[in-house]
């Protein structure tokens, strides 16, 4: 008796279930990678975060690096140098922002009054919303029952608090500059054993190129950006003490940090140096030149200044830098919204090399790019 059991290569309704199952079970897989990565980014970032710190940083000093290697100076001591140079830099600029900071936070009461009375005019239309929701809070607490207590729960002592922060953000800045140090100086030995994983040599050739493609696109982005970065805050810290601005160092260093994060980083830098201009000087008018000057430097730099060096090329679009940065604000507080952006840019750099994630750089860009069948068919045509 002949079988006549079916195969599935025979049927063609069971070859589509197989593949339609696949698909099915490869989707669940990646959601589930996803969620644990979330997962292990949350409750390890004290592990993770100086990591890409660190990765981060060593990325942006590898163009300097390479640059002092071909005029033979070797990596160990260039790397040391710079790691030291930035080291020396960012807790000089820690120390001059120390005093003006804490005193911006002791007078921070002073200044909530003092700009509550310069804006009182604008208050009225509001005035009656409060008072109702002043009302509505007192029928609340009378509302509760005479014998219900309300439980505190005690929170730590701030210094507790404060001495808690600053040996974590301690101990993750050594992790860094040590991290990066070694990065650095390493040279080669990554790609090397990124060649070694291949065994033939089309394959060791593609990987080195895509490697050096993405390292050298992402190394070059990272530091032009922070050197421009770097030049506005000093444009802006320039022009702030021209015009008579207390503490216009403070606000060019806060211009360099929140112009990691475009568009949020400018306009929280705006409205901050608003409030201490508003409450800084008598005429209101004189007042706005402040505010308006870093909108003027910073419309230069985002619409002229960036896109003219960076390229439109490593542009992302509004909408994933807004997830991004909100993602990574909610992860890791502040550093991640700083590292977000330019974490998006590695991700977009890394698809664009590779014909099967291209629909993901794709999505990530400001504008919409060739898709690689569509460039390879080109190319024929063009040569007939």
């Amino acid at each position: 008796m002949k079988n006549e059991t079916a195969s599935p290569a025979a049927d063609p309704s069971a070859a589509a279930r197989t593949a339609s199952d696949t698909r099915l079970m490869r989707s669940l897989l990646i959601g589930i990678f996803i969620f644990m990565a979330i997962y292990a980014l949350y409750f390890g970032r004290d592990f993770f975060m100086p990591v890409i710190l660190a990765c981060l940083l060593a990325l942006m000093l590898t163009p300097i690096v390479r640059f002092l290697r071909k005029r033979g100076m070797p990596e160990a001591v260039s790397a040391t140098i710079l790691v030291v140079v930035s080291v020396l830099g960012i807790g000089l600029a820690g120390y001059l922002l120390s005093g003006p900071v804490i005193a911006l936070v002791n007078d921070a009461p002073a200044i909530g009054r003092q700009l509550t009375e310069r804006l009182a005019h604008l208050r009225h239309p509001f005035e009656q919303m409060i008072s109702i929701s002043h009302q509505v809070e007192r029928v609340t607490d009378t509302a509760q029952e005479p014998g219900v207590q309300k439980v505190v729960v005690a929170q730590p002592g701030i210094i507790s608090q404060a001495a808690g922060n600053l040996l974590s953000a301690g101990t993750t800045t050594a992790i860094t500059f040590v991290l990066s140090l070694f990065l650095l100086a390493s040279g080669t030995m990554f790609y090397e054993k990124i060649i070694q994983s291949f065994t033939r040599l089309s394959e060791k050739k593609r990987a080195l190129r895509v490697v050096y493609d993405v390292e050298r696109e992402i190394s070059r982005y990272l530091l032009t950006v922070a050197l421009i970065n770097l030049g506005l805050g000093v444009a802006i810290g320039l022009g702030l003490w021209a015009i008579g601005m207390p503490n216009p160092f403070v606000w060019g260093v806060a211009a360099t940090l929140l112009n990691f994060l475009p568009y949020i980083g400018a306009l929280i830098t705006i409205l901050l140096v608003a409030i201490i201009a508003i409450v800084s000087f008598d005429s209101l008018s004189y007042a706005m030149v402040a505010p308006l000057f870093v909108v003027c430097c910073n419309v230069i730099e985002g619409q002229f200044i960036t896109p003219l060096v960076v390229g439109r090329r490593l542009e992302i679009n509004a909408v994933a830098i807004f997830v991004a940065v909100a993602f990574w604000s909610w992860l890791w507080g502040f550093v991640g919204a700083l590292i977000a952006v330019p974490l998006l840019v590695i991700v977009k750099v890394f698809c664009d090399h590779f014909d099967s994630l291209h629909h993901v750089g794709n999505f990530l860009a400001a504008q919409q790019t060739a898709e690689p069948e569509e460039e390879e068919a080109e190319e024929p045509a063009k040569a007939a």
